[in-house]
């Protein structure tokens, strides 16, 4: 199936009683108009629809702004589906994004919260679950989040509220006021527009757009201000970017300013960087003014009062109703004004988003689900059921509305229909194999060849290490065996020379310590005899003190050994081996 980015536009007459408007479907690209839904007049942020998914058809939902009635439209007909008799007359409703839960608004400041149909069932009930006075003036807006677990109001009282859905559907707190999760109150004039950015609450951020002149920047998880940026003119229309990259913020005169969340720093030393912009909470604002000539760059002007803005699919275009019936598509790289959608003049666009085509959409059946004619598309998208909505809360009603089947997990989307996001197990793993084998093996290949050139590396140190050990014990014996000998030829010098007497005098005076140092000698490391040739001639008789080893050897590895000859005399020896050489050293300490 092809993908096809549309335009769901509501109309509604610019004066009350001068006729009805429609929801229209346009192309996105070339403006044409693929359906149309008569018979609605909504206000703003009356207008709202879930999309086909999950082997079910979508539905659109629109508050009449002069009655107490709610239309529903399905994409497989272009006539209207039904009416639902509300409570009162709404100023605004929401759907989350699942299509569970319906919330709207009044005049008078309270919200209800009506469920359109089961998460885990196809099954509509319509039950009121709640309703409560919110705010203390007429509510504006409601937003739920991506996650459908938070809603959000703004109302004229210039406060945004923060319900917990889980809390306002509790049986347990069904006789309780419903208290709201946090309060933003930091404007001081109405709220006129609220957009929520991606993540699960309370992990997301929210934009509140007000006629205070400001649009403000909220972190829900820590319920703060994060920062406060200052338009010349009161705003009643704003719209974020997926990617939160930078919002555009709409007055009601036709100007749409540009705020990049995101700028360019250039330092001296790590060069140009990327950083945001605010975050540093209540006294942290940022002014945009027309003056400035960055603001004047990242300025739209319509010259037609603007109601409604949105932006599309891919990030790359701005869409901006106007209460002339005109649609203005903008490229928001430069700003151009790509083409306007006029099929509306003499109406006020009061609601516009974007979504995919509908693969049911009513004259536009996709050939994908091999239908013999558009009659049969009820058969294999089913109509997601919606039934009229509860005017009062029925604590019987929701006790028997219990889960009464649960739906088997199924491996194909049901009705057959492939998702547009699928990823077909064979086209997968053909590039997992592109992409991911061919590096794999590399790296295999690359550590094998390294293991193997490692190994034999250690293997030659250790034969080399054998070799050094072997000379090492060679010369130890070596010395040892000669320093034994000479030192029994003295003693039995001394011992005839001086007598008995002598020996005792020299017990009771302390004699002086000191140390002899043989100078060293190098000889090649394949001849290792010679060290016992040089032995065999006995110690030299000059005497010199130990000179320092990082003076005379720069490079090598030492082997120190000592050995106590008697309590007055010990042989101290260094030998130091080099790669084509060895170097002893012979110390002799006395006393």
């Amino acid at each position: 199936m092809i993908l096809q980015e549309l335009v769901l536009c509501a109309t509604a007459p610019q004066a009350a009683g001068s006729g009805s408007g429609a929801v229209v479907l346009h192309d996105i690209h070339t403006g044409t108009s693929l359906a149309s839904f008569k018979q609605s007049s909504s206000a703003p942020h009356c207008t709202s629809s879930v999309e086909t998914r999950d082997g079910q058809g979508g539905f659109i939902l629109a508050a009449q702004q002069d009655k107490s009635i709610l239309n529903v439209y399905n994409f497989q007909k272009d006539q209207l589906a039904f009416k639902i008799v509300l409570p009162e007359r709404l100023s605004c409703i929401a759907l989350d994004n699942a299509g569970s839960f319906c919330a709207g608004g009044t005049a008078q400041g309270r919200i209800y919260l009506w469920e359109a149909r089961q998460r885990i069932q196809y099954v509509a009930s319509g039950i009121l679950y709640n309703t409560w006075d919110a705010h203390y003036r007429h509510v504006n807006v409601l937003k739920f989040t991506h996650d459908g677990a938070a809603l959000i109001s703004g109302s004229d009282d210039s406060g945004v509220s923060v319900w917990s859905v889980a809390r306002l559907v509790d049986n347990d707190t069904q006789n309780e006021l419903p208290t709201p999760y946090c309060t933003l109150s930091d404007h001081t004039l109405p709220v006129k527009d609220i957009f929520c950015g991606l993540g699960a609450f309370p992990t997301c951020r929210v934009l509140t757009a007000s006629l205070d002149h400001s649009v403000k920047l909220w972190d829900l998880s820590s319920q703060s201000l994060l920062t406060t940026f200052r338009f010349p003119k009161p705003i009643s229309s704003a719209v974020w970017d997926i990617t939160e990259r930078l919002f555009f913020a709409a007055s009601p005169d036709g100007s749409i300013y540009q705020v990049n969340l995101f700028r360019q720093r250039t330092e001296k030393h790590a060069g140009q960087m990327i950083e945001a912009i605010g975050g540093a909470g209540v006294s942290d604002i940022i002014r945009v003014t027309d003056e400035d000539s960055n603001s004047r760059k990242r300025l739209i002007t319509v010259d037609q009062p603007i109601t409604v803005l949105t932006i599309s699919l891919t990030s790359s275009l701005l869409l901006v109703g106007t209460a002339t019936g005109l649609i203005h598509i903008y490229d928001i790289a430069s700003h151009q004004l790509l083409r306007t959608i006029s099929a509306h003049k003499g109406m006020s666009i009061s609601h516009l988003t974007t979504m995919l085509k509908p693969p049911d959409l009513v004259g536009h059946i996709s050939l994908s689900l091999n239908l013999g004619s558009s009659a049969d598309a009820k058969d294999i998208i089913p109509m997601r059921p919606v039934v009229p909505f509860h005017r009062m809360k029925d604590s019987k009603a929701r006790e028997a509305h219990e889960v009464a089947m649960m739906l088997p997990v199924q491996e194909e989307t049901p009705g057959g229909i492939p998702s547009a996001y699928d990823y077909p197990e064979a086209e997968f793993q053909r590039d997992y194999a592109f992409f991911v084998q061919p590096n794999a093996i590399g790296t295999s290949e690359a550590s094998s060849a390294r293991v193997a050139k490692l190994e034999a590396e250690v293997e030659n140190l250790r034969e080399q290490l054998g070799k050094a050990k072997g000379i090492n014990d060679v010369m130890w014996e070596t010395v040892v065996q000669k320093v034994m000998t000479q030192e029994k030829q003295k003693a039995g010098q001394n011992a005839t020379a001086s007598g008995e007497g002598e020996d005792i005098e020299d017990v009771e005076r302390p004699r002086k310590k000191g140390k002899k140092t043989v100078k060293c000698h190098s000889y090649p490391t394949n001849h290792s005899s010679s060290f016992s040739q040089l032995m065999s001639q006995g110690f030299p008789d000059e005497i010199a003190p130990s000179d320092s080893r990082s003076d005379i050897f720069s490079w090598g590895f030492e082997l120190p050994r000592a050995l106590v000859i008697s309590p007055r005399l010990t042989v101290l020896t260094n030998i130091y081996l080099f790669p084509h050489s060895v170097t002893y050293r012979l110390t002799l300490v006395v006393g």
